[in-house]
């Protein structure tokens, strides 16, 4: 705990006045002289070996006269401060029972020097001087300068920033100094203080407890208030720190109380609590924060905990509710007892504030009174007055905190003392392999032992010191309860602990904390809320990271409970989902034939397969008519064959592409309609060669048009085709592929065509037959045949280049499956075409029209061919 200093003091040590010096010249005594002795308040008991104590048993102490024109008188004190000395009383009890222990320190005697601070930092620090020197009048020299130092250790100071200052001199000698209440972190450095312990977590832990609890809670938003003192500077400042390592939260405000009674700066702080949107505040001060400002919830430092404020009626509205980090409670079985033994008639000439505490407990006074008193209605003190008729803190050991420490500081003392006069010769230690002994006992020999000490409390709390002097930390946490008949109460809710297993551990029981709101329940104390799934955190500019919006993450990315700093694209073949909280597998798009569209084209493909083969069906049964023999039967079964090709391929663009269809369509696609174009190109190159063998001199020209012929060419014009698509099967096979250009959350499996190049020369090919085909019967459409098979061809090309010419821009232009269907279309509308309207007259004429199927209906007007 910190000194309420109200000032920042500079201290100057003039320690002159407190080292004793020897004249070597032979006309002066062989004698040192202290140069001040102080008049100290204090408590002594003889002993083998005297431990030492600063206690605070007043409140406050006067200011002495400086104008120097005499000799300067020391500081009186005043004010009792019952808790102060009650944890003086406990040193002693400490020390009567380890004397009365066989197995600790035996044959040895402890003694105790204990001083009254005042709770003033330079009687404190005179009172730590005398007890390092001591406080002889005068020191006789001689040969023999052996024996233990005044103290060999000391219990205190219960303030930080005495602490310091005291372990910065004491430090270089090594003497070990043990508090029970100093908690600044800054303490922990042992380059600093080489020779300082505490019985008391530092604030780096209470830091950590208090981080634990803010995490547990959910409180993201909170301010902080610290006192203008050592104790508050460093807290905020590893606060702040150790709150931007865990990354647990953001401070509001931060604001240090005024020691003086600062109006106006009480009022603008209470004013930026009141506006500021942080509910929970955290408070590291030793002093009372008397503001009435509600609505909050509290969590109080040790320092704050320790006050009685939290126990007043008058300000549980504002600070009920309130919980603290506090000093470990424990139980010393038989201190109430000891407490009890004192007495004025015994103690009176030999411990100090015996006399002062029975006044001020029983407000009496002993003879003689001071003047006016008894005319006052004053009483004076008989020592015959009984305690337990007395309502006082000074009995009540149901809330061992701070005595609790330093009993913990006696003992960790004591068996540093035990495990030092345990040495075995020649297995010591220090040089030689020497052990230390009471007759040469060096400070820093027991500082040795210290760092080792290691022990076990009745109580079952282990004792062991840290390499920064910091014993094993653990804390309560407590609640300020308001009862229904209006008086208080602080009861335990929790503890938390550091342990070689789990680290630091928060254990709280929830249904035994007060909550000082409405509700009942935990207030909610955060910037900004948690941003929802599907969104990420941006921070707000000049504002901490706690305060931030909430901005939707886009398409294809989402946010996940771990990290909403930002959004995480889904893998490739996954996608968000509307509320961008997780990846689902994307939609597969492709031609299906569940698809209506995929239903239509199959069904249509099938439809011209079947009519295909009635149509064949039809040509075979009348294959001896005339009609059937003069449009050359051979080429019109080919023909109807490869029709029927045509139909069916469209069937290989319909379903999951599979690397085996998508190699195979192109290849049959190409394959079936060069070999039906290549079938109505010799068709009517037939019809033109019967044309020129009608005129004089032209039968020449059908030789090279028999079956053979026919049959040849058919074949050579598709093994051309053929040779291409096995190119390009060959070079750059067309391959399934997933393409996400087209939608992002969609899959389009389609096949990739591999080669461009080779696509296109199986479709210029084509091209090319059919615009021969469509030449060559448009030069013949004139002939003077009753039945002229050129004029369909020709009307059968032009649907038939028409189709293919649309097809081009529209495929290109298709996205995903629709590229598929536009080439089914095409296939199935381009098959349509030359089957209606090559075959559909003639099978009008064979079902329809059989006068029409005559000889010589058909050779009327015409030359048959």
């Amino acid at each position: 705990m910190c000194s309420s200093l109200r000032n920042n003091l500079v201290v100057v040590v003039l320690l002159c006045s407190c080292i004793s010096s020897t004249l070597p010249t032979p006309q002066f005594s062989l004698s040192c002289q202290l140069q001040g002795q102080f008049h100290l308040n204090e408590m002594h008991k003889t002993g083998d070996v005297v431990l030492g104590g600063l206690f605070q048993v007043h409140f406050f102490s006067s200011v002495p006269d400086l104008s120097f024109t005499s000799q300067p008188q020391q500081p009186t004190c005043h004010g009792m401060y019952v808790l102060g000395f009650k944890l003086a009383q406990t040193m002693a009890f400490a020390i009567d029972e380890i004397n009365r222990n066989s197995n600790l320190l035996p044959n040895v005697t402890l003694g105790y020097t204990l001083y009254d601070n005042c709770f003033e930092l330079g009687i404190g620090f005179r009172g730590a001087l005398s007890l390092a020197s001591g406080q002889e009048d005068q020191i006789v020299v001689d040969d023999t300068c052996v024996g233990n130092p005044p103290v060999v250790g000391i219990v205190g100071h219960p303030s930080s920033t005495i602490s310091i200052a005291i372990s910065n001199i004491l430090g270089l000698y090594r003497v070990p100094m043990v508090s029970y209440f100093a908690t600044c972190s800054c303490l922990s450095d042992r380059q600093k203080y080489p020779s300082f312990f505490r019985t008391i977590p530092s604030d780096t832990f209470q830091v950590r407890a208090m981080i634990q609890i803010l995490k547990h809670f959910g409180w993201t938003w909170a301010g902080l208030l610290v006192s203008n003192n050592d104790y508050g500077l460093h807290a905020a400042r590893s606060f702040q720190s150790e709150l931007s390592v865990s990354g647990e939260g953001c401070l509001a405000y931060t604001e240090v109380l005024p020691w003086v009674k600062d109006t106006e700066e009480l009022r603008r702080i209470v004013d930026v609590m009141k506006t500021s949107t942080a509910r929970v505040v955290i408070v590291f001060e030793d002093a009372s924060l008397r503001q009435n400002v509600t609505g909050l919830q509290w969590i109080a430092s040790e320092a704050w905990t320790e006050s009685t404020v939290l126990q007043t009626p008058h300000f549980m509205p504002y600070l009920g509710g309130t919980l603290g980090i506090t000093i470990r409670r424990g139980e010393i079985p038989g201190l109430r007892e000891f407490l009890l033994q004192i007495h004025p008639d015994l103690h009176h000439n030999t411990s100090y504030g015996i006399s002062l505490f029975w006044e001020f407990t029983f407000q009496c006074r002993f003879a003689p009174a001071p003047a006016g008193w008894l005319e006052g209605g004053g009483a004076l003190c008989t020592g015959q007055e009984d305690l337990e008729n007395v309502g006082t803190e000074y009995l009540d050991i149901s809330n061992l905190r701070p005595e609790y420490n330093v009993y913990k500081a006696v003992y960790a003392l004591a068996y540093s003392l035990d495990d030092m006069l345990r040495c075995k010769p020649g297995r010591g230690p220090f040089s030689g392999n020497s052990c230390a002994s009471l007759q040469s006992l060096e400070p820093w020999q027991l500082v040795y032992y210290m760092e080792r000490v290691n022990f076990t409390t009745p109580f079952g709390d282990q004792v062991s010191f840290d390499e920064n002097g910091d014993v094993v930390p653990i804390y309560d946490v407590i609640n300020a309860l308001w009862l229904p008949d209006g008086s208080t109460k602080i009861q335990k809710v929790g503890e938390i602990k550091r342990t070689a297993l789990k680290g630091e551990e928060l254990i709280l029981d929830e249904d035994k904390i007060f909550w000082n709101f409405e509700s009942k329940k935990p207030p909610r104390s955060v910037c900004s809320e948690s941003c929802p799934p599907g969104t990420h955190m941006v921070r707000r500019k000049r504002e901490p990271e706690c305060c931030f919006d909430c901005i939707p993450c886009s398409e294809g990315k989402i946010t996940n409970k771990s990290n909403s700093l930002e959004c995480t694209s889904c893998p490739e073949d996954f996608w968000s989902n509307p509320q961008r909280d997780h990846c689902a597998p994307k939609k597969t798009e492709f031609l299906s034939y569940h698809d209506p569209l995929g239903i239509c084209l199959t069904t249509t493909s099938l439809l011209g397969t079947f009519i295909c083969a009635v149509v064949l069906g039809i040509f075979v049964c009348h294959r001896t008519t005339p009609i059937v023999r003069a449009n050359n039967s051979e080429l019109s079964f080919q023909l109807l064959l490869s029709l029927k090709l045509c139909f069916l391929c469209s069937l290989l663009f319909i379903g999951r592409p599979r690397m085996w269809t998508c190699q195979l369509r192109h290849a049959a696609f190409g394959i079936s309609f060069v070999l039906c174009v290549s079938c109505i190109l010799v068709k009517t190159m037939v019809v033109l060669a019967v044309f020129k063998a009608s005129k004089p001199g032209g039968g020449a020209s059908l030789k090279w048009f028999g079956a053979m012929q026919q049959r040849g060419t058919v074949l050579f014009l598709t093994a051309i085709q053929a040779a291409i698509c096995t190119t390009w099967l060959v070079s750059s096979s067309p391959t399934p592929h997933k393409n996400t250009q087209y939608h992002n959350d969609k899959i389009v499996y389609e096949c990739s065509v591999g080669s461009t190049v080779g696509f296109a020369v199986l479709l210029g090919y084509i091209g090319m037959l059919a615009f021969l085909s469509f030449l060559i019967a448009f030069l013949v459409r004139n002939l003077p045949d009753s039945f002229n098979e050129a004029k369909f061809i020709t009307f059968s090309m032009l649907i038939f280049c028409a189709v293919w010419v649309a097809f081009v821009p529209a495929y290109v232009s298709s996205p995903g499956n629709l590229a598929d269907a536009v080439e089914v279309f095409a296939i199935l509308a381009s098959s349509f075409g030359l089957l209606i309207t090559l075959f559909g007259p003639k099978c009008y004429i064979i079902l329809l029209r059989p006068e029409m199927n005559t000889k010589k209906a058909v050779m009327g007007r015409g030359i048959l061919s």
